[in-house]
């Protein structure tokens, strides 16, 4: 062997395998799908609800568990019309499921992570709406298409433009119309009204609206008592004795998840109810749950057209039947609320992607989600608030009953979009305070 051919090995050596270094840093920066969109022919999409806590039982689980059997339908393709094609934009749905529970500065991070570490491509999310004007200014920052699915102050859409986020759900301005027009239509001779309602922005948007909308609608109506305990208080003893001497006919509260039960058995157990009419604007969900502990009489809200009040169709057959087989109890409120996000989300991106021809960027999902009417198992939706961001529908209250060991609602009414959402650009606050202008109940 000669003295140079060794360096001369080993120099070929290096060569080599700098070779199949470069080769393969090229295959995988061919085969690494880009962070906001997959490649692999999945959508992966954040889903944030309550897991645990006092509003899991009630709200959150039903939602997650709404999610989970229409994402299985959407991705078998087994939805019915106009849903029954496979995926979003025929992409698979890949879920991430995040806890809702911990306050609005702990989402915040979570919504962070799911965009910045979990590199999803959509947000479905949010109960509380502390957690949404948290998360709200967030969703512009980071630009990524984010959709609310229920909490419900109206404020997210009436003191913000947004590009990237939306809400598939009513405000709860509708909810408080409408039930401050269902207790006038059902007691036209109402004399006095009291409320109790959660410390923070939901708690106190609901009270307004109600209390401005019997103030308009009925001027003569005498206020009692106006309670305001912390959320998630969780006793209300204090609060059950003053609404008991002040003696209101009409007792309002958008009180939801355990607070809202937590209320009703306090209240059961002094005859609070049997006594004074109490409206509870959220208090579908606890329908079934608390079947024999909710007085008859009691006026119950879904937030919309969902649970006992969807109007039929196949997609409110679908829903029902399949969530029964599964999980063994109706759908309330809050799994309608999730279906119709997804199923909302699921018609932008369809109909961005039939528009384009190809899969959709996400700013020609917004551009699709904008304004957008479609279908949901509560029935038609319309995008026509927030500059086509927020939803509007109809609504329904009812009162409840429980004769023969079965849960129902009665003396149903319902009342049109138009006659209980402000026309878009007028805030509610502006609407209730100017007479309800251009309501139309027909």
């Amino acid at each position: 062997m000669s003295q140079d051919s060794q360096p001369r090995k080993n120099s070929r050596f290096h060569l080599t395998v700098f070779a199949l270094i470069a080769m393969l840093t090229a295959v995988l920066s061919v085969g690494t799908p880009a962070p906001a969109q997959a490649e692999d022919g999945t959508f992966k999409l954040g889903l944030v609800t309550f897991l645990s806590g006092g509003a899991a039982g009630p709200f959150g689980v039903p939602a997650r568990n709404a999610a989970e059997l229409v994402i299985e339908a959407i991705n078998k393709g087994t939805l019915p019309a106009p849903y029954n094609s496979i995926g979003i934009a025929g992409q698979a749905i890949e879920p991430i499921i995040i806890d809702e529970a911990g306050g609005g500065t702990k989402q915040v991070g979570e919504y962070r992570n799911l965009i910045q570490r979990k590199n999803v491509d959509a947000v479905i999310g949010y109960i509380s709406s502390g957690d949404c004007m948290a998360i709200a200014p967030v969703v512009e920052e980071l630009e990524t298409l984010t959709v609310f699915f229920d909490c419900g102050t109206p404020r997210i859409f009436e003191d913000n433009k947004y590009k990237y986020l939306f809400r598939t759900g009513p405000t709860s301005t509708m909810d408080n119309v409408a039930a401050a027009r269902y207790v006038l239509d059902i007691n036209p001779d109402l004399k006095s009204v009291s409320g109790i309602n959660q410390n923070y922005s939901f708690g106190k948007d609901s009270w307004a609206d109600f209390k401005g909308s019997i103030q308009t609608l009925k001027p003569s109506v005498e206020f009692k008592t106006e309670q305001f305990p912390k959320i998630y208080a969780g006793q209300y003893g204090a609060e059950v004795s003053s609404l008991m001497l002040e003696k209101a006919e009409v007792i309002h509260s958008s009180f939801w998840g355990g607070d809202m039960e937590g209320l009703v058995l306090q209240g059961a157990a002094r005859g609070l109810f049997d006594d004074f009419t109490g409206v509870f604007t959220c208090g579908e969900t606890g329908m079934f749950r608390l079947a024999d502990q909710i007085a008859e009489g009691t006026i119950l809200g879904a937030r919309g057209p969902f649970g006992v009040y969807a109007p039929k169709s196949p997609l409110n057959d679908w829903l029902r039947k399949n969530f029964m087989a599964r999980y063994g109890t109706p759908p309330t409120y809050p799994a309608y609320k999730m279906a119709q996000a997804l199923m909302g989300l699921k018609a932008a991106a369809d109909k961005a992607a039939a528009t384009a021809g190809k899969k959709p960027t996400q700013d020609e999902i917004i551009a699709a989600f904008t304004g957008l009417e479609f279908e949901g198992p509560g029935g038609t939706v319309k995008m026509a608030l927030g500059n086509g961001h927020q939803a509007v529908q109809d609504m329904y209250y009812g009162q409840y009953s429980n004769k023969n060991g079965k849960p129902t609602m009665t003396n149903v009414k319902r009342y049109p979009a138009d006659c209980v959402n402000p026309p878009d650009g007028v805030t509610s606050t502006e609407w209730i305070k100017n007479g309800l202008k251009q309501a139309s109940c027909k």
